[in-house]
């Protein structure tokens, strides 16, 4: 297993069905964007995940009207060190504001999401093919060999069902997050309510030893999200 990281490059993903032994087949928007933005020809190297912990140094071999034919020449395969993970989001108001959070979760190694409906939240439904198109921009940028999940439809009792730890964020919460530390062995659901917060009714389903504040001072939603993996991150 190669641990380095890469710097300076250029980063592009195909799913990893299209990745065959020793060669792989970029098509849609990223072959647009190799061959007409970038202007890559054959032979040019290139750097492309398959979304899975692989990131893939190949050759261009042929370039055709929709796609193009890569052959691998070495990989690195990168852990996941939050797998263990989940930012369970209420939908904000602002749909930019959601998606600068989702983004900057991405950057900071934040793998798994579900999106729910708190009692609070103003926009109902999922805009899921919209937000995937965020994260595979968000995991190319940050150079980063896994393209996160995101879930909708789950309720917060149903959340609260999932077989792992409960972690909800409150102004008022007596216990720090900063001395927060999560075991591996153990998964972990984070839930960030909407812009207001969530609601009494959603805020007993859970214990005080559950319940943690950020900072001292208030913070928007997407800054909560986001001062959170930023905790997670810098902890691993």
């Amino acid at each position: 297993m190669v641990s380095d990281f890469l710097s300076n490059v250029e980063l592009y993903y195909t799913p990893a069905a299209s990745v065959h032994e020793n060669t792989l087949v970029i098509r849609g928007e990223e072959h647009e964007h190799i061959t007409r933005v970038m202007r890559h020809s054959v032979g040019d190297e290139l750097y492309v995940t398959n979304g899975e912990g692989c990131i893939f140094l190949c050759g261009i071999e042929e370039i055709r009207k929709d796609e193009l034919t890569c052959e691998v020449n070495s990989e690195r395969i990168y852990e996941n060190r939050l797998k263990n993970i989940c930012f369970c989001l209420a939908k904000l108001k602002s749909q930019d504001r959601f998606e600068f959070a989702l983004e900057k979760c991405v950057e900071l190694g934040i793998t798994n999401f579900i999106v729910f409906d708190s009692m609070r939240s103003v926009p109902k439904g999922g805009k899921t093919e919209r937000w995937q198109k965020v994260l595979i921009s968000s995991m190319k940028q940050s150079l980063r060999s896994y393209l996160p999940k995101v879930t909708t439809g789950a309720s917060l009792s149903e959340i609260m069902k999932f077989p792992g730890e409960k972690i909800v964020f409150e102004q008022d919460a007596k216990l720090s997050f900063r001395n927060f530390r999560p075991k591996e062995d153990r998964n972990y659901f984070f839930i960030f309510g909407p812009e207001g917060g969530l609601d009494k009714k959603e805020l007993a389903m859970f214990s005080e030893e559950s319940s943690y504040f950020l900072t001292e001072n208030r913070l928007r939603s997407e800054t909560a999200v986001v001062t959170a993996a930023s905790i997670l991150s810098f902890s691993h």
